[in-house]
């Protein structure tokens, strides 16, 4: 397809996404920088993480989104006490065969919202990994695929630490996304209150098939990346690896351990084509790459005991890569 022709069919089908965000306004007032990064999570099939304190509507957010989509819908609130067979099922014994048959626990739905996920142990936590990497989970010694599409939607409070266990590397990178979730203006909080003092049961319509998302999805893979946004896309990579090599990053060196995995290159590629399609563009622009590049490698940076002594976050660090490596 020439690009020409990629941009006409986003174009129409960019309709739908539009009755979506309409479908999911008439509950959530605000927040557009979440609604629109969970969208661009949706198409690009990529979990997300959402870090915020409570009350900013994380969790209805999420489960407003799945109402919008004719899927399936679990809620797993994580905590301490939580067993991995509580999440991904077990294998029960039928008196009647004298056999073991599996019984299939709650993540067996499309749509995963595993709520203060860091409220879990480590081995709880642990079992999702295979269902968010491989999109299957192995219960006994048979393996079951996962619906499609399949997504996972924590959330985290940053807050309050006690009592929590906090996310595995391992796991922390396979999500696409992080997403720092900020107050709602004054506007915007007065709106909240009038509708929940009101206390009104807003109906939300289904308005896309898994159907319809696995084709968009498609869609979003055609989007035209040229050769100079793939290698501004490594730069920022390689600048959390190796920031000696690149102009005024020198001093990162002694506050980064571990930089961005190879996922952050493939994530911020696909994040970036999804990004580009809401925005109705059949391309990709080094826009596109600085709006969404900050969600996909604030998590996926380690930094050293001189830069927590410093007072160093890699929200800080994350911003002076993108101010420095040259755009094209």
């Amino acid at each position: 397809m020439t690009i020409e022709e990629i941009n006409k069919k986003v174009i129409e089908k960019s309709e739908i996404i539009e009755k979506l965000l309409q479908e999911i306004g008439k509950v959530i007032v605000g927040q557009d920088y979440m609604i629109r990064r969970m969208l661009v999570g949706l198409l690009a099939d990529g979990h997300i993480l959402l870090e915020g304190v409570p009350g900013l509507a994380k969790t209805l957010a999420v489960s407003t989104l799945a109402r919008t989509i004719q899927a399936s819908f679990r809620r797993i609130q994580f905590t301490p006490d939580l067993l991995p067979a509580d999440l991904i099922g077990t294998m029960i014994y039928n008196q009647k065969s004298g056999e073991f048959t599996p019984k299939k626990g709650p993540i067996f739905a499309n749509f995963i919202l595993a709520d203060e996920i860091n409220r879990a142990p480590a081995k709880v936590q642990s079992a999702l990994l295979e269902s968010m990497q491989e999109r299957q989970v192995t219960i006994g010694d048979s393996t079951h695929p996962l619906p499609k599409p399949f997504l996972v939607m924590a959330t985290q409070n940053p807050i309050e630490q006690e009592g929590t266990f906090p996310l595995p590397e391992a796991q922390v990178d396979r999500f696409m996304l992080k997403l720092i979730i900020n107050y709602p203006n004054r506007q915007e909080e007065a709106q909240i209150m009038e509708r929940m003092v009101n206390n009104d049961e807003i109906p939300v319509s289904p308005i896309i098939s898994p159907k319809q998302i696995i084709e968009l999805r498609q869609l979003v893979k055609d989007i035209y990346m040229e050769a100079k946004i793939k290698d501004y896309i490594l730069d920022l990579v390689f600048a959390t690896r190796e920031p000696g090599q690149f102009k005024n990053l020198e001093k990162l060196t002694d506050l980064i351990e571990n930089g961005a995995s190879p996922r952050a290159s493939i994530y911020l590629a696909q994040a970036a084509k999804a990004h580009a399609f809401l925005e109705h563009r059949g391309y990709v622009t080094p826009d596109d790459i600085k709006a969404i590049g900050r969600d996909i490698l604030r998590h996926r940076i380690i930094l050293t005991y001189e830069a927590e002594a410093e007072m160093m976050t890699q929200e800080e660090i994350v911003n002076r890569i993108f101010d420095e490596i040259e755009v094209p």
